[in-house]
């Protein structure tokens, strides 16, 4: 088999070849009743013209659905290169091995009852993993509802949303962990007039996963473009994989994934883990590898139009957003952020408000018509009144006025992209103001549209002309906001060590050395005995004293910080204090050594933590300090590493340093020192031969314009 992975350029199609278009097919534990689960794939199959062998295996009946049926694997004529276990749960093992063990490609399980259903459960996935591992056959599922590729008449699935005749054809991949997703979109795109290439039920990932799978296709030239619907990031280096490439080769990735709302993260040793949480992370992740993520379940669906029209921005491209400026990228920085200006025209004012309501929300910005569009309207005879939008009014409802309306504004330099609103003239009269926006579809600037009534002949006619076009706000502000936050791929971390045993700390003058090799800037500090006498400082006083020892990691829960020391002798009587505070509350730790700083004041204060994610990999977050940090949840975080372009990006999505950004005269602090302590400490993740799996500064203090940024506080810890 050629086993060769996306991220090197190269596609295993040995692999997609048994997956998704077999020449031979055995359905182990085929029903006689077509009605029946285990009866369905070969119904199926048979509906939908596979040309390939079929073997059905039932011991208990000599034919099943009038075709000869055999008693087992080993008795067929041929090794089929697909077999499908439709059998329990307590049978699924021994056919694996009998498949392996006969030079069976891909075996696809139906079956639940294994990591999901307890440790007897995850013991028997384990072994179907090692299976996999130690004999090379390939394993989709368990909990796979199978495998549909158009073209070859494979509809290898017991989904019985599948009984529809006629599967609608298509240009885009669906790769699902829930099995019944891939019936809903095929039953929601047939409504909608759009067609698939082939869906797969992933399932439970025992041995294949969603990135290998759609790796494995990419070199298809039916497949345009991919649709996800996860419910995890588990083999995340293998969808990372594939992403990467799928963004090379121009094809968009739109992904639905479950998990939106708040779910206790796992607590780590930092701030980090905890408050960055699950979803955040893959929320970045599917962003940082240019993957629209949607969150309304009908955008699945719609985006891919408009992904397709909007392609992802390469490497040094400068933001049409900011025509002026120069672009600050390197060759090997990810762009600044795309566009995202969108232009609206109507011929409903409710409509359109519904539309700008549900994009404001999303941040992205509904761009007025400039004077000098205004101008060119009103010379062509369209009056509109100047505000958020254009709108036509029922003089729109006319071909003319909106193909003129739709041709001056994409000349017209303010709109990034134009969205076409269409009231009721949609549904009986489409001639009218639909027709102008299919005659438009070959636009260079981006188009889409919203049809505010029930239109489904002007929908069908806007899909089949190849324009975005949606039938509700929400979709249509979620499709556009989802490919619009999409970023370029940009520098990969290396390759982590695993780990073998829990992270640990290191002491907090321990961690500054790590800060010093990455060039992260921190507080002057030294280290005393803790019960040694004071010596002279080689900063002036005020300053701080703390417990510096790698088993107190929160030192301010054992009383281990004094503040606002003013001379040597308050520091005398602040160490005499440390030592009785932490004999009382941490009496088994030994602690030897105190760190001293001088009193450290910024304009503000935020946290930049580092963390190995076990799906993700690494990534870097930059947050609101102090108490804003755990009740605001004002952050940013991004795969990491960072350059410092993306560096500044994330400080620009930081609501509270938007205090000290100059904001009506206020002090401006050293946002660029900032951006580049963010970027040093990302650095983390192309720098393995650290061992460092987390780390955090907590405080930094952000010093007025031009005096940089200081660690005053951090905490490493060591892989």
């Amino acid at each position: 088999m050629n086993s060769t992975s996306a991220a090197s350029g190269h596609i295993d199609s040995a692999l997609a070849q048994a997956l998704l278009s077999p020449r031979s097919v055995a359905l182990f534990g085929a029903s006689d009743d077509p009605a029946k689960t285990a009866g369905r794939p070969l119904k199926f199959l048979r509906a939908a013209g596979y040309r390939g062998t079929i073997y059905p295996i039932n011991p208990n009946r000599d034919t099943v659905q009038g075709e000869t049926a055999y008693p087992s694997l080993a008795s067929l004529p041929q090794v089929p290169d697909h077999v499908f276990v439709l059998t329990p749960t307590e049978t699924v093992l021994d056919v694996v091995r009998e498949s392996a063990r006969l030079g069976v490609k891909v075996v696809t399980i139906l079956a639940s009852g294994f990591a999901e259903s307890g440790p007897e459960g995850a013991a028997r996935e384990a072994e179907l993993h090692a299976l996999s591992r130690q004999t090379g056959i390939r394993v989709l599922g368990p909990s796979s509802l199978g495998v549909i590729h158009p073209r070859a008449g494979v509809v290898l699935t017991a989904n019985a949303a599948f009984a529809e005749p006629e599967l609608p054809r298509g240009r885009v991949f669906v790769a699902s962990h829930s099995g019944s997703m891939i019936g809903s979109l095929v039953s929601r795109g047939k409504a909608r007039g759009v067609g698939f290439a082939g869906l797969v039920s992933v399932g439970g990932e025992a041995d294949l996963c969603i990135g290998e799978i759609c790796s494995a296709t990419l070199d298809d030239p039916s497949i345009d473009g991919y649709l996800l619907f996860l419910e995890s990031l588990r083999h995340g280096d293998k969808l990372r994989a594939f992403a990467i490439e799928a963004a090379r080769r121009g094809k968009p990735v739109i992904a639905y994934k479950l998990g939106r709302s708040p779910a206790a993260a796992e607590m780590a040793a930092t701030h980090t883990g905890a408050l960055a949480g699950e979803d955040d992370i893959a929320d970045a992740f599917l962003k940082d590898l240019g993957i629209a993520r949607v969150g309304v379940l009908e955008a699945l669906l719609e985006a891919f139009p408009l992904a397709r029209r909007i392609p992802l921005a390469q490497p040094g491209t400068p933001s049409h957003s900011e025509p002026h400026s120069e672009p600050r990228s390197t060759p090997h920085s990810p762009p600044r952020p795309q566009p995202r200006r969108v232009g609206v025209v109507t011929t409903t004012g409710g409509g359109a408000a519904m539309v700008v309501d549900q994009l404001g929300i999303r941040d992205v910005v509904v761009e007025p018509a400039s004077p000098a569009t205004l101008d060119k309207l009103a010379a062509a005879g369209i009056a509109v009144s100047p505000g958020r939008v254009l709108d036509l009014t029922l003089a729109g409802t006319n071909y003319k006025v909106m193909k003129t309306a739709l041709d001056i504004m994409f000349e017209a330099p303010e709109f990034d992209i134009v969205l076409a609103v269409v009231g009721s003239s949609a549904r009986f009269q489409p001639q009218l103001a639909v027709k102008p926006i299919i005659d438009s579809a070959d636009s260079a600037k981006p188009l889409a549209a919203m049809l505010v009534p029930d239109a489904p002949e002007a929908l069908a006619a806007l899909t089949a002309a190849g324009v975005p076009c949606f039938r509700s706000p929400e979709p249509c502000a979620d499709a556009i906001a989802a490919v619009l936050a999409r970023r370029a791929p940009g520098i990969q971390p290396a390759a982590q060590p695993k780990r073998n045993r829990p992270p640990r700390a290191l002491s907090e003058a321990q961690a500054y050395a790590v800060l010093e090799r990455l060039g992260v800037p921190y507080a002057p500090a030294i280290t005393l005995p803790i019960d040694g006498p004071v010596p002279a400082l080689p900063f002036g006083y005020p300053v701080v004293v703390k417990v510096c020892s790698p088993e107190i990691p929160h030192k301010t829960e054992v009383g281990g910080v004094v503040l606002g020391i003013q001379d040597a002798r308050q520091l005398e009587t602040a160490l005499a204090a440390l030592q009785t505070n932490v004999a009382e509350r941490a009496p088994t730790v030994r602690c030897d050594e105190v760190l001293v700083q001088p009193m450290t004041k910024g304009l503000t204060e935020v946290l930049v933590g580092y963390r190995i994610d076990p799906d993700a990999g690494p990534i870097v977050m930059l947050a609101a300090g102090g108490i804003w940090a755990e009740v605001a949840r004002d952050r940013s975080i991004r795969l990491a590493p960072v350059t410092v372009e993306v560096a500044r990006d994330m400080v620009a999505e930081v609501k509270a340093l938007k205090t000290v950004s100059g904001l009506r005269g206020k002090a401006r602090g050293d946002l660029e020192a900032l951006a580049r302590a963010v970027c040093a400490l990302s650095q983390l993740a192309v720098r393995p031969e650290l061992g460092i799996a987390e780390a955090e500064v907590n405080p930094m203090m952000v010093l007025p314009e031009g005096q940089g940024v200081l660690a005053v506080d951090a905490l490493v810890l060591t892989s």
